[in-house]
């Protein structure tokens, strides 16, 4: 028996047309996998490694993502669908109010958490905060049943030779709460094989939710939106990036090539005389830079053509909020 699935989209990303879903073997797990943690801590990067492409973007600058992004990874022996959070901070505005909501709501609907930190400081107050919040219930009493919690320190490869100490301040936070730890570096992929085994050890059997060679549930044009967020968080100055929304206006694809028009959305006239640059040079530079990873996305040739607009205090309207894709969602 097979089941049928609608919504996706080509290239390993959507189609329109009804997808049939084969039957799953016996035995066969899946099961849906948050990724939470603090931001900047490589929650990203890491699904990027565990899917085998790239779907989330990265920078090195904090809170980058935004959205509730599902990467999925089929194996012989389980379908993971891996989701992936914006990092726990303290909320300064409307946006930073939903995003936190929604991390907070995908701890309550999934099947495995994953809980990320970096290991190359010790453990902190925004780590037990978040400890907290998996261990509690919407109300702040400690939960009856919890949902499995494995602990993951990553970026290993950076740790001073001498790292006991913070190793330790992680593995009493993990005997606390009675969770399991694994150590890995999502940069170089060191412990990644022995985490996925330890999440499939996690997972109930299940149905296959998604076609096997599917990666992502997000369309193409959200996947396009956000990798020319990721230039503009790479190349422009720090005032810029939080400040930045994308909208995909028009994706026209030809045999020879695809045309996407996009428009940035920033606050202040001043964010746009830093992206626009000294004759058009960073808006050039980022347009460039975005189309080269497009290109990667589609495997074929793009025009990419970027416009500026102002859209005073966006991150503080629901309603401009809801415009540019960002809300609370829903468990």
């Amino acid at each position: 028996m097979e089941s049928k699935f609608s919504g996706i989209e080509s290239n390993n990303f959507s189609v329109s047309e009804e997808v049939m879903i084969p039957q799953a073997p016996p035995g066969f797990k899946s099961g849906f996998i948050g990724i939470i943690g603090r931001p900047n801590v490589g929650k990203s990067t890491l699904m990027n490694q565990l899917v085998g492409q790239k779907i989330a973007i990265t920078s090195p600058v904090a809170q980058t993502t935004r959205n509730r992004l599902r990467g999925i990874l089929t194996t012989p022996e389980a379908q993971l669908i891996f989701v992936d959070t914006p990092g726990i901070h303290k909320p300064h505005h409307q946006l930073g109010e939903v995003l936190v909501q929604n991390a907070k709501i995908a701890i309550e609907s999934v099947d495995v958490v994953l809980f990320v930190v970096d290991a190359t400081t010790p453990c902190g107050t925004g780590d037990r905060y978040i400890a907290n919040l998996l261990a509690s219930d919407v109300a702040g009493n400690v939960k009856t049943s919890q949902t499995p919690v494995i602990l993951g320190l990553n970026k290993i490869d950076q740790q001073p030779l001498e790292s006991q100490f913070l190793d330790d301040s992680y593995t009493q936070l993990a005997q606390l709460y009675q969770w399991q730890t694994v150590k890995f570096s999502a940069k170089t992929d060191a412990g990644l094989p022995q985490l996925q085994q330890l999440l499939i050890q996690q997972l109930e059997t299940g149905p296959l939710y998604y076609p096997p060679d599917l990666v992502t549930d997000q369309p193409e044009r959200f996947i396009m939106g956000e990798l020319i967020r990721e230039q503009i968080l790479l190349l422009t100055r720090e005032e810029v990036p939080h400040s930045v929304a994308i909208s995909i206006d028009q994706v026209e694809e030809t045999t020879a090539i695809t045309r996407v028009l996009a428009t940035v959305h920033v606050e202040r006239d001043s964010q746009k005389g830093i992206l626009i640059g000294k004759g058009g040079t960073m808006l050039k530079a980022i347009g460039s830079a975005a189309r080269e990873q497009i290109q990667k996305l589609i495997a074929g040739k793009v025009y990419l053509e970027l416009f500026v607009k102002v859209q005073p205090k966006w991150r503080q309207s629901r309603v401009s909020l809801a415009e540019l894709g960002y809300r609370v969602e829903q468990s």
